[in-house]
């Protein structure tokens, strides 16, 4: 039992210094207390567990900087509930020792309205334009898949199907963050229309830039297609990925949406442009 009280003890530790450091960098009045309020319930834990193990534990210093640097570069919801994720063999010993440590109930309890109550309540911007994100990414994955695919065949030119590439993806994130603008200003202030019109175009453009790049890295025209459909692949799991954490949104389900979408949309547009090859060569 000690083993786990001391396992229990280090996460505890560890847990506390994370939320204490991203409590420190919050401009968001609501986020920093409620942070602050998680950080001192962490350390109450291991204050706790302390007086059972009469041990003092060193905090694990490469986690508080991982979940730390995520929490920045990906967004507060993301890392918090990521850290929060990998605490199954945490809250496993927690339960174990039901009944035999008096007051363990109450860390179980703390830890479940970590989760449920306060990261949940988090004020994100981000995750307030997850959908223009989406419309974005979406769209310029299907629609410049299609392009590429077709193009492939019917220009039988890397660098030059790689230039229209970019040239049509630029000119369609510009009128999908403008249609996204003039949709949302009938809805929502004319702030929020402006940020959604530009999470909605800077997310095309990032889709944008990654598909076309195999176009000018690869000069044979097979190779490139196949390095951009991988590339769609692992933008959808990433993007999936991301949502399914912050927003608890099922990953698999929206996975093979999207890839089935985006994949089925490419082999149809490889038809397509074979045809129009076949065309152009008579």
């Amino acid at each position: 039992m000690l083993n786990g009280l001391l396992f229990l003890q280090k996460r505890e530790i560890t847990d506390y210094l994370v939320y204490s450091k991203l409590a420190t960098k919050q401009k968001d009045e609501h986020n920093r207390t409620l942070l602050e309020k998680i950080a001192l319930d962490e350390l109450r834990h291991y204050q706790f567990l302390e007086k059972l193990t009469k041990q003092k534990v060193n905090p694990n210093r490469f986690t508080v900087m991982f979940f730390f640097l995520l929490a920045r570069i990906f967004g507060l919801t993301f890392g918090i509930k990521l850290l929060e994720r990998g605490e199954e063999k945490q809250q496993s010993i927690y339960h174990e020792l039901v009944g035999k440590v008096e007051g363990i109930e109450r860390l179980i309890a703390d830890e479940e309205e970590h989760e449920k109550q306060l990261i949940d309540t988090l004020n994100e911007e981000k995750l307030k334009y997850v959908s223009s994100i989406v419309l974005g990414l979406n769209d310029a994955l299907v629609e410049l898949t299609g392009t590429l695919a077709g193009l492939t065949f019917a220009l039988d030119n890397a660098r030059t199907v790689g230039l229209a590439g970019l040239i049509t993806g630029i000119a369609a994130s510009l009128s999908m963050a403008s249609s996204e603008y003039l949709s949302s200003k009938e809805e929502e202030s004319k702030s929020f229309a402006l940020k959604s019109a530009l999470y909605t175009g800077v997310a095309y453009i990032f889709a944008v830039i990654f598909m076309i790049l195999p176009y000018f890295l690869f000069a044979t025209s097979l190779v490139s297609p196949l390095v951009t459909l991988t590339v769609v692949v692992l933008i959808i799991f990433v993007f999936n990925y991301y949502i399914s954490v912050a927003k608890d949104y099922s990953f698999k389900k929206r996975f093979f949406e999207m890839v089935t979408i985006s994949l089925g949309v490419a082999a149809l547009s490889f038809v397509i442009g074979y045809f129009a090859d076949m065309l152009i060569s008579k």
